[in-house]
This record gives C-alpha cells, sequence and structure tokens, in this order.
C-alpha cells in the first residue's frame, strides 16, 4: 500500500496504513533494535497484553499502562499488591483482565530475580537470535510468519524462568517490534532505515 504525502509516494508494510498510530509505530518503532532492558521490559509485557486482541487496541492504552505501571520500572512494579490489582481492574483505561495485569507484576518479580542471579535481561532476549537481527525478505505481509524456531525457543526459555503470558506467538510478535527480526517487505521504505540500525 501507498500513502500520499508532500507528492512523494512512500511504501510502507500494508498493515501500517489503516491508523495514525499504526503509521507511527511502524515508521518509527517496528523492526528497530532495542538493547535498553526497561524498554524491553516494557514491550514484553505489552505483548503479553495483546494476546487474542489486535495491537492498535494496546497502542492507544501504551501511555495509560505506563502511567499505571511506573514506566515499567520492574523493582516499582514488583511492589505492587493485591489491592492495587483490584483497583487497576475498576481502571477503563487499560485491559480489565486480571490475569494479564497480574502476569506484569509476575514478569517483573522474574526481572529482578535475573538481576538478583547476575543475569543481563537485554543479552538475555538477544541471545535467542545470537546477538543479531533476523532479516526476512518477505515480498508481502501475507507471507510474514507468526512464530518460528526462535520466537518458541524464547517462549520456553522464559517460562522456565517463571514468566508468563508468553507464548511462542506472543514472542515472535515482541521480536518483531524490538528489531530482533526484521519483517519489512522488500518494498517497504522503512526496511533500509532499520537495516541501517543493525550496521
Amino acid at each position: 500500500m501507498t500513502e500520499r504525502s508532500n507528492t512523494k509516494e512512500i511504501v510502507r508494510c500494508s498493515w501500517a496504513n489503516k491508523h495514525p498510530l499504526y503509521i507511527t509505530y511502524h515508521d518509527e518503532e517496528w523492526g528497530i533494535p532495542v538493547y535498553n532492558d526497561i524498554r524491553l521490559f516494557e514491550m514484553l509485557c505489552l505483548a503479553g497484553q495483546q494476546a487474542g486482541l489486535s495491537w492498535i487496541i494496546i497502542l492507544k492504552k501504551r501511555n495509560n499502562y505506563r502511567q499505571l505501571f511506573h514506566k515499567f520500572n520492574p523493582y516499582k512494579i514488583a511492589k505492587m499488591t493485591a489491592a492495587d490489582v483490584e483497583k487497576l481492574l475498576k481502571d477503563p483505561s487499560i485491559l480489565r483482565n486480571k490475569g494479564k495485569i497480574q502476569s506484569i507484576i509476575n514478569n517483573a518479580k522474574c526481572f529482578i530475580k535475573m538481576e538478583e542471579n547476575g543475569e543481563d535481561f537485554s543479552k538475555f532476549i538477544w541471545s535467542f537470535v545470537n546477538n543479531k537481527p533476523i532479516i526476512h525478505d518477505w515480498k508481502t505481509n501475507h507471507t510474514i510468519l507468526t512464530q518460528s524456531q526462535e520466537s518458541a525457543a524464547m517462549s520456553k526459555g522464559l517460562k522456565k524462568i517463571g514468566f508468563n503470558y508468553i507464548g511462542t506467538t506472543i514472542c515472535y510478535a515482541f521480536m518483531q517490534s524490538v528489531g530482533m527480526i526484521n519483517d519489512h517487505i522488500m518494498e517497504c521504505e522503512f526496511r533500509k532505515q532499520n537495516l541501517d540500525y543493525t550496521a
């Protein structure tokens, strides 16, 4: 799909032409490698919130999640109580799903446990792609995968540590979002931009 802007056609992945939030996310985030621990933790948690839903729903609520979950600071999240969970279940600005809310708190505790054991979260996450982005050569969005051997291995590895809401499909979407996998189609003008980040 294309979009006319300042008399020039911008070619994007077709899914990114439906909503302004999708366009911004596609152009400025999707597929660009992320190595910051907190940013990776945030995107993993949000990917879990997406389970069974459209990503646009999470994008619309992302700032609310950041506000209610202490900007995804694991140490602050880990201190949240059952009373906090009950309060969040009454807040329409996020998904009022008890299991998903509790998963963020659970995963924060797992993140902290990793650090206490001397494990670097970013290095652990990137180890599933041998510390180098996987670059696919898709011609259309219809051929893009929803899971892979790498996402299955990540899911298994995270579950072993205690993380939840991190199935293989969730992990694949997460890997796309943080640039571990570059799934921009061949014609997408933002593909080259993202490849520059991997140099």
